[in-house]
C-alpha cells in the first residue's frame, strides 16, 4: 500500500472515530452510526489493500 493511501485510510478511520465520539457526546445516534460505518469502511479498505499487496508479493 502506498504511503499516501495508508495516510488517507488512517485519516478516514480517525474521522469516523471523531464522528462517533461527537455523536455519543450529543446523543445523536445517527452520527454515532455514521462514525462506526466510516471506521468499518476504512478498515475494509486497509484489509483489501493488504491482501492485494500480499498477493502481489509486496509484503
Amino acid at each position: 500500500m502506498a504511503l499516501g493511501d495508508d495516510i488517507k485510510k488512517t485519516a478516514e478511520e480517525a474521522i469516523g472515530k471523531g464522528k462517533e465520539a461527537l455523536g455519543k457526546a450529543t446523543g445523536n445516534d445517527k452520527l454515532v452510526a455514521e462514525g462506526k460505518a466510516d471506521q468499518v469502511k476504512a478498515g475494509v479498505k486497509k484489509t483489501a489493500a493488504d491482501v492485494k499487496d500480499t498477493l502481489a508479493g509486496d509484503k
